[in-house]
């Protein structure tokens, strides 16, 4: 089968790179590749298996938490089969449409991830501002319709980029520059005219890129004017503490998030490794390292991780 792009419908597949300039190390590469999948795998699946055994877990708190290792794992799995595909076995193409089932995935969870990190700032919010109010405000059938709403939100951000990308031709190289299928990566493909999907683009960042981590930072700042208030210094650092989990998490998605938004915009001629190991960071990054986080930081997630373990070895 040839490699010619069909300008009325799209190209039959897309050829996957791998690490640019180590195309001969990827079996090597691929240990640290496959380290990261299977320790975000376990982490996610063991906190999730935590809360679910652990009635004294089923709080908001904690059932925000599993959402988070839910969207992590999702996250995680969406990438690692042509990721590893294409370093063990050196598979590099991907059809039209797996591509652009990669794509609503990749980018659904991962703006699921910014909106369940909003809704947890708000359950912070809650806890320490608001804490007699806590049980009443955030009940089982709130914590559920904001689940759903986070689902209904990511779904209807993504389908329609989705559409806007799909109708538009593709006919130049069909060469994208990651191991999975990304937006901006492959809008550079396209040989229409892409101004629609463009302002599109743009207001899905800034409902979402921009105003989650806006409104986590309203939502902390009520905390510190709330916690500066309160009578000793032991209160103030024990409500710090309460939050210093969530506010990791919060870093270690939106620094590297920005760090590849910028590489994106002002680094496009900067060396192809410099993409690749950004968008790396971008998607490997909050699948790893939340598990990690919240287990040294949590004191009833650690607890409960070694309680499962004991039970284990006891079996």
């Amino acid at each position: 089968m040839s490699e010619v792009t069909n300008t009325t419908k799209g190209p039959f597949y897309f050829i996957l790179t791998g690490i640019p300039g180590f195309e001969d190390s990827h079996i090597w590469i691929s240990i640290p590749f496959c380290c990261l999948y299977t320790l975000s795998i376990l982490g996610n699946t063991t906190i999730l298996n935590v809360i679910r055994t652990e009635p004294s877990l089923h709080q908001p708190m904690y059932l925000f938490l599993s959402m988070l290792a839910l969207t992590d794992l999702g996250l995680t799995l969406t990438t690692l089969p042509t990721v590893m595909q294409l370093l063990w076995f050196n598979i590099r193409k991907i059809s039209f449409e797996s591509c652009f089932a990669q794509f609503f995935f990749l980018h659904g969870f991962s703006f699921m991830e910014s909106s369940v990190l909003l809704a947890m700032s708000f359950d912070r919010y809650v806890a320490i501002c608001r804490p007699l109010h806590y049980a009443t405000i955030l009940t089982s059938e709130v914590i559920g319709k904001i689940g759903l709403a986070i689902i209904c939100r990511c779904v209807l951000a993504v389908l329609p980029s989705l559409f806007l990308l799909k109708r538009l031709p593709f006919c130049r190289s069909h060469l994208l520059s990651h191991s999975y299928c990304l937006h901006q990566d492959m809008i550079r493909l396209v040989c229409g005219d892409i101004r629609f999907n463009s302002w599109y683009g743009f207001a899905l960042v800034l409902l979402i890129i921009v105003m989650d981590p806006l409104l986590i930072v309203l939502s902390y700042s009520l905390i510190l004017i709330s916690i500066l208030g309160t009578a000793t210094w032991t209160e103030r650092l024990r409500a710090l503490n309460n939050c210093l989990s969530h506010i990791l998490a919060v870093l270690v998605l939106y620094v590297p998030m920005v760090g590849l938004s910028m590489t994106h915009r002002f680094a496009k001629h900067a060396s192809p490794l410099v993409h690749v190991i950004m968008a790396n960071m971008y998607l490997l990054a909050p699948p790893v390292m939340n598990p990690i986080i919240y287990s040294v930081k949590t004191k009833q997630i650690r607890q409960g991780m070694f309680r499962l373990l004991f039970q284990r070895k006891v079996h």
